[in-house]
């Protein structure tokens, strides 16, 4: 009784949203409180107005014009949850060293992926494993591919990329990601809380099991042998017909199928045709997902030709409306920090500036002077002269050129060059009270005092901190430790 309760009310919240028109999801997709993308990115543009890709009858037909759509998510199945799913962090979680079999096309580790992470598939998968990590505080994302867990803590994977959340930028041309097409995953999953919002605003993820080696925008890598043109490129977006009546069909599935109308779905894997992704979730029912979409045929669906929102090859983002400019500077990145890691090389970091758009990068200046653009929230400067004092700031710009106001200006003093007073094995003695710490710093833990005149052997340094030199000493009597150079000699 109390089950049929629950489905009654959940019928009748479903028939209250899309009798009312009633959303929840407005404007940029999110999680977490971050955008998955800016607005302005093709993931969460409409391509309902665009025309039809010339190919798209023979895509259709080497597709499956009499195939069913089917959803590659739901509930649990055999044991194991249904779709991709993705797990939430805070900016604090740890990193973890992982290690890729593709890793000239990965972005590097460590990655924050947290102990007991959930994995497509369930842990036990012998499928894709794709792990999928929202850095909340940050909105940077995570993604890897057949993702093994090692009995060291670290992690090993197919493929592996990052993808700054407020940024429109896409990977380099020719490398994959955790998907074929080296495009995101998260963007393009049905989540059940947006279907019972009573809207999907982006598009959605598919896969077709033969696809050309080829790829267009804004996919960067093909997965094919396959040269005929009757099959479609990775990146290639295909639409629900406008004509197609979606009436007769669940208030859940006519959210689906207002979104593959508005939004389309893009081409991102091999695999099943017309599977389309989306994130496990106790709340689906499975079998009315299963039953209604495959009603959908490919026969419904055409490709469409969306070249003309592409404003550059490398972005995501797409051609902005000439009514619309953009004149909104983005925020001015806040919490400049700056490290000498050596006589000739200091590296920066700040927090993200946000944007009404999207952040395309970054301007660095030492002393007034710009030295360098990133799309990273870091840069290295290096070439620099020992035992010197600059003066750094930054500022963002987006792509219809408004700049931030500047950051607030930093000062960092480059290393001397390294000390020679001393090598390792060097005898040396300490020319006046000396505390001993446990690592080269005034403020690390102090083990001891040598007095005057007191001998050991140097066994470690020089490190610079302080802005002095340290050397490491085991002394003949009494604890061993980090020692200031200006408290030794040579006896």
């Amino acid at each position: 009784m109390k089950s049929f309760i629950a489905c009654l009310c959940a019928v009748i919240m479903f028939t209250v949203i899309f009798l009312t028109g009633w959303s929840m999801a407005q404007g940029t997709p999110t999680i977490a409180g971050c955008p998955i993308f800016p607005a302005d990115n093709v993931w969460n543009t409409p391509i309902d107005h665009l025309p039809v890709d010339s190919n798209s009858s023979v895509y259709i037909t080497s597709i499956g014009a009499t195939t069913g759509l089917h959803p590659d998510f739901g509930t649990i199945w055999e044991g194991a949850p249904i779709g991709i799913p993705y797990n939430i962090v805070p900016g604090t979680q740890p990193q973890v060293s992982i290690t890729f079999d593709y890793n000239d096309e990965s972005d590097p580790g460590p990655y924050p992926i947290p102990p007991g992470a959930e994995i497509e598939g369930g842990y036990a998968s012998s499928g894709d494993r794709h792990i999928l990590v929202l850095d909340k505080d940050n909105c940077i994302l995570y993604e890897t591919f057949y993702t093994w867990p090692q009995m060291d803590g670290s992690w090993q994977a197919g493929s592996g990329a990052v993808y700054d959340l407020h940024s429109n930028a896409l990977r380099p041309s020719g490398w994959t990601s955790a998907d074929a097409a080296g495009l995101p995953i998260l963007p393009g999953l049905v989540r059940y809380d947006e279907v019972a919002s009573g809207e999907i605003t982006h598009a959605l993820r598919f896969t077709v099991k033969n696809t050309r080696k080829a790829f267009i925008w804004p996919a960067r890598h093909y997965a094919s042998s396959l040269t005929s043109t009757n099959y479609p490129p990775m990146g290639q977006r295909f639409r629900l017909k406008a004509g197609f009546d979606i009436s007769g069909f669940s208030p859940e599935v006519q959210v689906i199928l207002r979104a593959l109308k508005k939004y389309g779905m893009l081409l991102a894997d091999n695999g099943s045709n017309w599977y389309i992704s989306g994130v496990p979730d106790p709340r689906w029912n499975d079998d009315n997902l299963v039953s209604e979409l495959r009603l959908v045929k490919g026969a419904d669906f055409e490709a469409v030709d969306e070249s003309s929102l592409m404003l550059n090859p490398d972005s995501g983002q797409v051609i902005s409306s000439p009514q619309d400019p953009d004149t909104l500077p983005p925020s001015a990145p806040a919490n400049l920090a700056g490290t000498a890691v050596s006589s000739s090389k200091i590296n920066l970091s700040w927090n993200p500036s946000s944007d009404n758009v999207g952040v395309t990068g970054y301007r660095v200046f030492r002393n007034g002077i710009k030295i360098g653009t990133t799309v990273n929230t870091s840069y290295a400067d290096t070439g620099l002269s020992s035992a010197t004092t600059f003066q750094y700031s930054v500022a963002a710009y987006d792509a219809a050129g408004n700049r931030s106001k500047i950051s607030s200006v930093i000062q960092v003093r480059t290393q001397p060059h390294p000390s020679k007073k001393f090598a390792i094995g060097n005898r040396v003695r300490v020319t006046e009270n000396a505390n001993v710490y446990s690592s080269p710093s005034t403020s690390a833990s102090v083990l001891g005092t040598k007095p005057k005149g007191a001998l050991g052997w140097v066994i470690g340094g020089p490190w610079y901190a302080n802005n002095r030199w340290w050397w490491q000493v085991n002394f003949d009597k009494g604890p061993d430790g980090w020692v200031v150079q200006g408290k030794l000699t040579k006896p």
